[in-house]
C-alpha cells in the first residue's frame, strides 16, 4: 500500500458489495479521512436492478457510508461507461475478438474518470476493493501492481492497465487479505453486506445472456455463415461469429467424428475456421496497446524471462518477453491453448506485473 500522511482524504470506490465496504472501513480505522464514491452506470430499469452500480447497489453503498459516518457521493457515469466499455465490447465482437470488459472498466472508468472525480472532491487518493497489492521500485522510480495474497482472488491481471500516475494515487487495502477474512471483518462491523454474493456476470449483461445482448447490439455479427476447415472446405454452419471464440469445441454442430476446435474467426467474411486441438496450440503472442508496469519500455527492449498469463483463470506460465517497437512479443516455453485476440497477455517478474497488452495474434 502507498504510505500517505495521516488524515489525508481518500475516496473509496464503493459498489455496494462487501469488498469495497470493508475497504472503506479499514481505511477509516487506519486514520485516513474517507469519503465514499459510487458510479451510477445504469438507469433504474428492471434489467439492471441487481447489476453492479445499479440504483440498488448505490443504496447499499449509501447505507454502509451512513453506518461508518462518512460522506457519500454518486456520480452519473452512464455515458462514460457505455462509450469506454460497452461500445468497445460490441466493436470487439463485431471484429471477431473476445474482449475483457473488466480490464477496460478498470483502466478507463475507475482509474481514469472516477479518479478525476475523486481529485475534484479534494481527495489525494482513490482506494478500491481489488485483491492486489502495490509495489514501488526506488531504483527506477516506478510503481507497479503485485499479486494479491489470496491466490484464489488475485486480481492483478485485470489491473495491468493502470498508469504510473494513477498507481501513485491508488490504495488497495484488501491485497493482503483472504476473502474469508474480508467477510469476517464485515460481520464484525455489523455491515449488512457481509454475506452479499459476489457478482458472477458482466455487469451490463446481468442475465448473462450474451446471445440476446449481441443480437440487440450487433445483429450483423449474429448472422449464420460457413464453418470451414484449414483447406477452406465448408464443414458446417455457424450461428454468428459473435457466439464463438478461439478454442471452442462445444455447440459447433459438426458431424465430423474427430473433435474440432475453433481456430480463427473472420468477421468480415462471416466465416469460422476449425481444426484439431493441435491447431489451437501456439507459443508466440503479439500484443498491442501495451502498458508498462515495474519496468519501462526501454528496459523491455531486450528479451527477458517472465511468467505470463493469457486469461484471468490460469496458472502463470514460463515465457520470454520483449517490446518490438510498440508491439509486445511473448514466447512461451511450451505451447498454450487458445490464445485469443481481444484478451490480455500480462507478464510478471515473481509477483510483480512487468507489462501487459491486448492480444492481437498468435503466429506460428
Amino acid at each position: 500500500m502507498n504510505t500517505i500522511e495521516s488524515g489525508a482524504w481518500v475516496a473509496c470506490a464503493m459498489s455496494g458489495g462487501v469488498d469495497s465496504s470493508v475497504t472503506a472501513a479499514l481505511l477509516q480505522q487506519q486514520g485516513y479521512r474517507v469519503l465514499g464514491v459510487t458510479m451510477r452506470l445504469w438507469s433504474d430499469t428492471e434489467e439492471h436492478t441487481r447489476a453492479c452500480c445499479s440504483l440498488s447497489a448505490v443504496d447499499d453503498a449509501k447505507r454502509v457510508c451512513v453506518r461508518l459516518g462518512i460522506p457519500h457521493y454518486v456520480f452519473n457515469m452512464e455515458e462514460t461507461f457505455h462509450r469506454a466499455v460497452v461500445d468497445d465490447f460490441v466493436a470487439e465482437y463485431r471484429a471477431g475478438h473476445t474482449p475483457n470488459p473488466c480490464i477496460r472498466c478498470n483502466r478507463f472508468v475507475k482509474f481514469t474518470a472516477l479518479l478525476d472525480q475523486a481529485r475534484a472532491l479534494g481527495a489525494h487518493y482513490l482506494a478500491t476493493g481489488h485483491y492486489a497489492r502495490l509495489g514501488y521500485d526506488a531504483e527506477f522510480g516506478r510503481w507497479y501492481v503485485r499479486r494479491g495474497a489470496d491466490p484464489a482472488k488475485d486480481q492483478s491481471y485485470a489491473l495491468y492497465g493502470i498508469t504510473q500516475a494513477q498507481l501513485a494515487q491508488t490504495l488497495l487495502p484488501l491485497g493482503a487479505l483472504e476473502k474469508t477474512r474480508t467477510r469476517a471483518i464485515a460481520a464484525e462491523l455489523g455491515l449488512r453486506v457481509a454475506q452479499k454474493p459476489d457478482s458472477q456476470e458482466i455487469c451490463f449483461i446481468p442475465d448473462n445472456d450474451y446471445g440476446r445482448f449481441l443480437r440487440d447490439e450487433a445483429p450483423e455479427a449474429t448472422q449464420p455463415g460457413p464453418i470451414v476447415d484449414a483447406d477452406g472446405q465448408q464443414v458446417g454452419i455457424h450461428q454468428g461469429v459473435a457466439f464463438y471464440t478461439v478454442g471452442q469445441r462445444r455447440r459447433l454442430g459438426l458431424t465430423i467424428p474427430a473433435p474440432r476446435f475453433v481456430t480463427a474467426l473472420d468477421a468480415p467474411r462471416n466465416t469460422i475456421t476449425v481444426g484439431p486441438r493441435t491447431a489451437v496450440l501456439h507459443r508466440r503472442v503479439l500484443a498491442g496497446d501495451v502498458v508498462c508496469g515495474k519496468l519501462d519500455a526501454e528496459a523491455l527492449r531486450a528479451p527477458r524471462p517472465v511468467t505470463a498469463m493469457i486469461r484471468y483463470a490460469m496458472r502463470p506460465q514460463p515465457a520470454s518477453a520483449h517490446l518490438d517497437g510498440e508491439t509486445l512479443q511473448v514466447t512461451f516455453d511450451t505451447a498454450q491453448f487458445a490464445i485469443t485476440p481481444g484478451q490480455a497477455v500480462v507478464c510478471y517478474d515473481g509477483d510483480a506485473v512487468l507489462c501487459g497488452g491486448t492480444i492481437l495474434a498468435s503466429p506460428e
